[in-house]
């Protein structure tokens, strides 16, 4: 059984509080919500901060406000179960309940949050093991071993020079399509920034914020006509990361023409992969035949997966545009 390190739980009173003790206590400190990824980790010994700054009793972090004719204010210390039964989420933003229903198994939903997804550590087949393991292999350039040389390669590309770990969380690639941005507060302050801004296409540095700053909202656009979607691929029906994830969203005229469509896609890349390309080729035509092949090309041409997670990467880049396709196509009906 693999046992969790010593650790102080801090349990502050307040966001600004909670944003104070992980300035000061700097890379000893990490936040902890559901913990629904985090403690496994730290069993693994991929992560030992020495401190754990809980935000479960945090009011400022539950709840939501607004309207699907408003835009939806979703708060981060809701659980992902609270978000899929949202009834507002299930009626206009549908790809995010769809992608938050299929997260993890039932038990999990209950206590991973929506920040927490939105922040879920790459991962790899490399990097998610158990330190004997990874010891055993020599160390990844992700999590080098205490006593490995200071320049460790990556394991997947040798000759790369970064990390390749793969961005997996179902919630990013669905409220991207969807148009969100999300609230940051910080010990200097707030700011609002388009939630595709919030990543980084570097599997160690896959976020753009630095240690002390929380997602405190994410902020949904008035749903005006828009339709989505999210699509998984996996080998279980549940518990299991996503080989794939095909998040979509058009807003279509009376007579079937698109006006707008956003195309992101999960577990191909060390950020949510944005297929503007793919993404370009609808709008302004009818989600029928000849676009869709034409779309499903731009896929493949974009999909370049790496040999680090489930599935080979043969099957990933041929699956890519088949799942797209049928998003678009269950839009269309």
């Amino acid at each position: 059984m693999l046992r969790l390190p010593a650790f102080q739980l801090l349990r502050p009173a307040t966001v600004a509080e909670a944003t104070r003790m992980l300035a000061e206590l700097g890379p000893e400190a990490a936040p902890l919500a559901g913990g629904t990824d985090l403690l496994p980790k730290m069993k693994r010994r991929q992560l030992q901060p020495r401190y754990l700054v809980s935000l479960r009793g945090l009011r400022e972090l539950r709840g939501w406000s607004g309207s699907p004719e408003q835009g939806l204010v979703l708060r981060a210390g809701c659980t992902l179960a609270e978000v899929a039964a949202q009834p507002a989420v299930r009626s206009a933003y549908r790809a995010l309940a769809q992608a938050v229903a299929v997260c993890s198994n039932p038990i999990l939903h209950r206590m991973g949050t929506l920040g927490g997804n939105l922040c879920l550590d790459t991962r790899c087949n490399y990097y998610d093991q158990t330190e004997h393991w990874r010891e055993a292999v020599g160390w990844c350039m992700k999590a080098p071993g205490p006593h490995s040389p200071q320049e460790v390669p990556c394991r997947v590309a040798p000759g790369g020079g970064r990390c390749w770990a793969v961005s997996a969380g179902d919630g990013a690639p669905a409220l991207i399509a969807l148009g969100a941005k999300v609230r940051l507060v910080g010990a200097r302050g707030e700011r609002v920034l388009p939630l595709e801004d919030l990543y980084r296409d570097d599997g160690i540095r896959y976020l753009d914020k630095s240690p002390d700053e929380l997602v405190v909202e994410v902020l949904l656009p008035p749903a005006d006509g828009l339709r989505s979607t999210y699509r998984k691929v996996r080998r279980r029906g549940s518990l299991d990361f996503a080989a794939l994830g095909v998040a979509a969203a058009v807003r279509q005229d009376p007579d079937g023409t698109v006006a707008s469509c956003r195309l992101v896609l999960g577990g191909v890349a060390s950020r949510p992969l944005v297929l503007e390309e793919a993404a370009s080729l609808v709008v302004g035509r009818r989600l029928e035949g000849e676009v869709l092949e034409q779309v499903s090309q731009a896929v493949h041409r974009a999909v370049h997966p790496m040999d680090n997670t489930d599935f080979t990467v043969l099957y990933r880049r041929r699956t890519a545009p088949v799942h797209v396709r049928r998003a678009l196509e269950a839009l269309a009906s």
